[in-house]
């Protein structure tokens, strides 16, 4: 008897511990009793009636993400691959409904995912489907709540995490967006040189203005310095054409000196000789002298104006007394 009450045992304990299980936090157990949904234990240690009662299955309520990746085509017939992340969970309220009413719920989100993305990106062009990725992202997870709601599904977010289009478009607008790059950039070295060049054209007109005043006012002092030399030269007895002959002379030697000074300066032939600055002289003095014989004849010759008490040709002249 001893021997036969010890399996009888045994299986009383097996029995007795198979009643407890426990559930993990952020989860729900389905219980069925002979196939018959009977109710829904949450996280924490559980009790079931043995061999009648069991496990149907476990209900994951933390958030989930699925990953779907869609190739579609664009309004301006560009084929693009598109990765939409989509975030949900199970309400804990309607875990019988997410249990019983969908068996694969990551193909039902797929399927509208598909539906809703292959309906918006062929309203927009290339471009618009990188500006407008996010009104996208919003009209997915529309639709899917409105789906999904019913079966026990909460959808946190959605995502557009990448669109890839084709490998040869993707090139072309690399090329676009460089030269773009390029003419931006030649618009900006072409304003930079125009600004250069304005400001070197300012440069030298103001350089030119004050070399004009220093060469005018370099001028007046020569002149200053010329009249100051005739005047001193006419208070020794020596007129004013000599006066000027001889500075004159006396320039050319002072320029002669300058340029055999100057070591940079390029090879010049001058008369040099002292017959030569003998004629130079004398033909300056003549010229003087001609130039002064050319004004006084020119003087005398000019025509006296008529007198304003004769009248014309036709004009009768006054009786006599």
């Amino acid at each position: 008897m001893e021997f036969i009450s010890i399996p009888f045992i045994i299986f009383g304990l097996v029995i007795f511990f198979s009643a407890f299980f426990t559930v993990k936090q952020q989860t729900s157990v389905v219980i069925e009793r002979f196939g018959k949904f009977t109710s829904i234990r949450n996280s924490g240690l559980q009790m079931k009636v043995p061999i009648i009662d069991r496990v149907a299955g476990r209900v994951n309520l933390r958030i989930q993400q699925l990953d779907v990746i869609i190739e579609t085509q664009t309004k301006d017939n560009v084929f693009v691959k598109m990765k939409v992340s989509v975030q949900f969970k199970v309400i804990q309220e309607k875990v019988y409904e997410a249990f019983y009413k969908l068996e694969y719920p990551h193909d039902q989100i797929t399927a509208y995912v598909f539906d809703v993305v292959r309906a918006e990106v062929p309203k927009l062009i290339l471009d618009d489907v990188f500006v407008r990725k996010d009104d996208i992202a919003i009209a997915v997870k529309r639709e899917l709540n409105e789906a999904m709601t019913t079966y026990g599904y909460d959808i946190i977010n959605t995502l557009v995490t990448d669109i890839d289009p084709d490998i040869q478009v993707k090139n072309a607008m690399n090329r676009i967006n460089a030269a773009e790059r390029e003419k931006v950039a030649a618009e900006y070295e072409s304003e930079a040189q125009r600004i250069r060049i304005v400001a070197k054209a300012k440069a030298e007109a103001e350089s030119k203005r004050l070399q004009g005043q220093g060469i005018a006012d370099q001028r007046r002092e020569i002149a200053r310095g010329l009249v100051e030399s005739v005047n001193q030269l006419n208070e020794v007895g020596i007129n004013s054409q000599e006066a000027s002959a001889l500075i004159v002379v006396t320039q050319h030697y002072d320029t002669l000196h300058a340029i055999g000074a100057d070591t940079h300066s390029n090879l010049i032939l001058l008369p040099n000789s002292p017959q030569a600055a003998t004629d130079m002289l004398n033909n300056m003095v003549a010229s003087f002298a001609a130039s002064n014989q050319i004004g006084e004849a020119m003087k005398t010759t000019k025509p006296k104006p008529k007198d304003k008490h004769l009248g014309s040709g036709n004009d009768v002249p006054p009786a006599q007394g």
